[in-house]
């Protein structure tokens, strides 16, 4: 259980509490998606996904660091086995890191020299290590692909080579810390990895299973389990406030009834259909066959939109309270609609 003083000490710090990060390590939540080859649990994919809904439902903060900080160390699959085990025996380890190539990785000698800022690495104060993609270049010139396109590639380097810059002043998802980075630095070739299914250097069905679905469906468990939390905290304020002219509670209002019934009931057939349907491609990997990716990032990002929709819908009948920044509703409400703003998660219309 997530205690609710350090989820508001968190929020006002900007930072995870010392009990919240000693409880991420205690529990090795950041090696969930690790090989075990390595020291990690390589846990199934509905598992890890099912776990990381849980912890959003108890505090957005710590579900968005475990779940972007666990997703990079699922890289380990795809790095060399040797330098895999090296990083994920640190100990306390921590990989966060950003997916934008806002950088260059320039080749030297038996390795390369990566220089760049990225950005939103979420978790960056506890980091020991941290991922990101470079643009690959060779005395200067950018290299391509057969398409004509910059060549990008993903490498991991260790903390020490890294300056973080404090930049992360949203209004939600405060205690994520989700930085800024400047890396420049030699870092040896093998500290480079391609992820990619046939990519992977350990061959479960985790390393099987491509990148963006495994994005879409960890991302969307975080919002749904933060839109739960949003309602299980709106319902006392409903049952607490009355409406001036009728003298009722506001949830005994037949319209407002009306509506958090047809909002929990979406999001409950949603989850189902998204889980159904991350069963099927969990499936399919395990067996070997093609992940159904399409059919995943639509079912979760369906389940995103319900969630914005139902949370937008009952906000307004929750009263001051849910507006006083120090509330712990108006602390879900905001991390909340902080993480609908991920690249990947933004409505195409």
């Amino acid at each position: 259980m997530i205690d609710g003083a350090d989820c508001r000490m968190g929020d006002l710090e900007g930072w995870l509490t010392p009990a919240q990060q000693a409880l991420i390590h205690e529990r090795d939540w950041l090696r969930m998606l690790a090989p075990r080859a390595c020291g990690g649990a390589e846990l199934p994919l509905p598992e890890a996904v099912h776990l990381e809904q849980a912890i959003a439902a108890q505090d957005g903060s710590i579900g968005w660091v475990v779940t972007l900080c666990a997703g990079a160390g699922w890289f380990a699959g795809f790095l060399a086995p040797e330098r895999a085990r090296e990083i994920m025996a640190t100990p306390k380890v921590c990989v966060a890191g950003s997916g934008a190539p806002t950088g260059y990785a320039d080749r030297d000698g038996d390795g390369f020299r990566v220089a760049g800022r990225w950005d939103y690495a979420s978790g960056a104060p506890m980091a020991t290590h941290f991922t990101l993609n470079a643009v690959l270049r060779e005395r200067g010139q950018v290299l391509l692909d057969d398409a004509g396109r910059p060549r990008i590639r993903a490498f991991i380097v260790p903390a020490r080579h890294v300056t973080v810059e404090a930049t992360w002043r949203s209004i939600g998802l405060r205690a994520s810390a989700s930085h800024s980075y400047r890396n420049d630095a030699w870092v040896p070739a093998d500290h480079g990895f391609t992820i990619a299914p046939e990519a992977a250097t350990s061959h479960g069905p985790l390393y099987r299973f491509p990148f963006m679905p495994l994005a879409f469906v960890t991302l969307g468990a975080n919002l749904l389990g933060m839109a739960q939390h949003f309602l299980a905290l709106a319902r006392p304020l409903l049952a607490a406030r009355r409406h001036p002219a009728t003298g009722l509670t506001v949830i005994e209002l037949p319209a407002v009834a009306a509506k958090l019934a047809a909002v929990t009931q979406a999001i409950d057939t949603s989850q189902r259909e998204f889980y159904v349907a991350l069963d099927a491609a969990w499936a399919a990997a395990v067996a070997g066959a093609d992940v159904d990716t399409a059919t995943l990032q639509a079912v979760s990002l369906e389940m995103v939109e319900i969630c914005r929709q139902a949370v937008d819908a009952i906000y307004p009948f929750c009263g001051l309270q849910a507006a006083h920044g120090d509330s712990d509703i108006n602390r879900v409400w905001r991390d909340f609609h902080t993480a609908t703003q991920h690249a990947m998660l933004v409505p195409a219309d």
